[in-house]
C-alpha cells in the first residue's frame, strides 16, 4: 500500500521555452515512477519529496517500511542515509572556517596532534574533497568482520594507521570515508561536543529538522524504518551495521522532509557563508575531473546545474539532489542496497521539469549524485 501526502500548486511557467508540467502532471509521473520501483523488487519501501523554491509538489512514500510488522512507509518514515551524511559534516566545517575556528589549509595534525606521521601534512581542504591520500578504511578487507561491533573514531583509524599512504596528499582524487570520519573529530575537537550533539544544535533545532539525528541503535527513533537486502529472489533483513563505523561520514538518518527543508536552507544561503558554498560547490584541482567539491558532487542535468550526493549503508540507500536554476529539491529515500535510489531521483527530476524520461544507464552504472558508501 502506497502513503502519498501531494500539496497541489499554482506553478508558473518558466521563461524558457520548456514550460514547467502541471504538479498533477509532476505527480501522477511520479507515482507510476515509485510504484514500479517498489515492484520491481530491488527495495521494500520508497520515500520521495519533490520541493520547488521551498513549496511542496509532493511527499510520498511507496512500501513496506518494516516487511516482518506489515508497516507501511510514510513521508514520516526515517532512513538512514549512509554517504548523504557528508554534506552536513562538510557544511559544519565550513561554518567553523566561517567563524574563524578551522583553517581550510591548515595542516590536521593542527587538530589532531595524535595522527600517523604521514598524514599530519593533509590539510583540512583535503579531507573535505577527498584528494588526502589517506587509506580508506572501509576498502580494508579485514573491517568487515567487524560491522556488528560499536567503534569509536579513534578505533577506526587503527585499521589504517600501518597502511601506505595512497599518494601524496593533492595530488589525486580518491573517495575516502576515512577522511570524513578525521573531519569529525575536528568537529568534535574545535568544539568540546560530541558530534551528534554539535549536529542537533548546529543544523537540527535552528533548521527543524526534528528527525534528523544519527541513528544508533541503542535510541527509540519514532519511524525508524528497517533495512534490508535482496539475496537471489528473496528479500532478507540486512546484516546488523553499527553506525557508530560510519561516525560523520555516515551515520546520520532522516525524513525526506527533513532533508528537503535541509536543501533549501543550504542551498539559499541560511548555512553556510556565499564564500564557502562556493568552495563547497566547486570542484577544483584533482577533485574536478570526478565533479566532487566538499560533500557534495557537482553535474548537469538536461544543462541545469545538479548538486548532490547520495548513500549506500548496509540496508539503506539514498539519493539528495538540487537544481539550482528551479531550486528544485529532490530527495529519494530506499530500504535496500539492490535498489538504485540515483537512477530514481534522476528520473523524478525529469518530471520535475517536464523533460521525458531518460534512457536508462547501463546495468550496474549510477549516474553521478547516485549512492556512495
Amino acid at each position: 500500500m502506497r502513503r502519498l501526502l501531494v500539496t497541489l500548486l499554482i506553478v508558473p511557467a518558466a521563461s524558457s521555452a520548456q514550460a514547467r508540467p502541471t504538479t498533477a502532471t509532476i505527480v501522477h509521473q511520479v507515482d507510476s515512477l515509485a510504484n514500479a520501483f517498489v515492484a520491481a523488487g530491488g527495495t521494500p519501501s520508497v520515500a520521495i519529496a519533490i520541493t520547488r523554491g521551498g513549496n511542496t509538489i509532493i511527499m510520498g512514500a511507496w512500501g513496506k517500511s518494516d516487511l516482518e510488522q506489515n508497516v507501511d512507509a510514510t513521508p514520516e518514515s526515517v532512513y538512514e542515509l549512509g554517504s548523504a551524511t557528508k554534506q552536513f559534516t562538510a557544511a559544519a566545517v565550513m561554518q567553523l572556517v566561517d567563524q574563524g575556528k578551522v583553517k581550510l589549509d591548515e595542516p590536521i595534525a593542527t587538530y589532531l596532534p595524535a595522527l600517523p606521521e604521514a598524514w599530519r601534512v593533509v590539510t583540512v581542504h583535503q579531507l573535505l574533497n577527498h584528494t588526502s591520500g589517506i587509506p580508506n578504511y572501509t576498502a580494508v578487507p579485514a573491517w568487515q568482520i567487524h560491522w556488528a561491533e560499536e567503534k569509536t573514531p579513534d578505533s577506526l583509524i587503527v585499521f589504517t594507521t600501518n597502511l601506505p599512504m595512497d599518494f601524496a596528499p593533492g595530488t589525486k582524487y580518491k573517495y575516502d570515508n576515512q577522511g570524513y570520519i578525521l573531519l569529525g573529530m575536528i568537529i568534535e575537537r574545535v568544539t568540546g561536543k560530541h558530534w551528534e550533539a554539535d549536529l542537533v544544535e548546529r543544523f537540527a533545532k535552528p533548521l527543524g529538522l526534528t528527525s534528523t539525528r544519527i541513528c544508533d541503535a541503542g535510541s527509540i527513533i519514532p519511524h525508524r524504518v528497517r533495512g534490508y537486502q535482496r539475496l537471489n529472489d528473496t528479500v532478507v533483513n540486512a546484516p546488523y551495521f553499527s553506525v557508530s563505523q560510519a561516525f560523520s561520514a555516515g551515520a546520520i538518518c532522516s525524513t525526506v522532509g527533513d532533508m528537503a527543508r535541509w536543501n533549501l536552507a543550504l542551498h539559499t544561503g541560511k548555512v553556510v557563508s556565499a564564500a564557502s558554498y562556493r568552495l563547497m560547490t566547486t570542484p577544483e584541482g584533482p577533485a574536478a575531473a570526478s565533479k566532487y567539491g566538499f560533500g557534495l558532487q557537482i553535474d548537469t542535468i538536461a544543462g541545469h546545474k545538479l548538486i548532490s550526493h547520495g548513500g549506500n549503508i548496509p540496508g539503506f540507500a539514498s539519493a539528495n539532489a538540487w537544481v539550482a536554476e528551479e531550486e528544485l529539491s529532490v530527495t529519494v529515500l530506499s530500504n535496500a542496497l539492490t535498489g538504485n535510489p540515483g537512477l530514481l531521483s534522476r528520473q523524478v527530476m525529469r518530471a520535475a521539469l517536464g523533460l521525458p524520461p531518460a534512457v536508462p544507464p547501463a546495468a550496474g552504472r549510477r549516474p553521478p549524485g547516485g549512492s556512495r558508501q
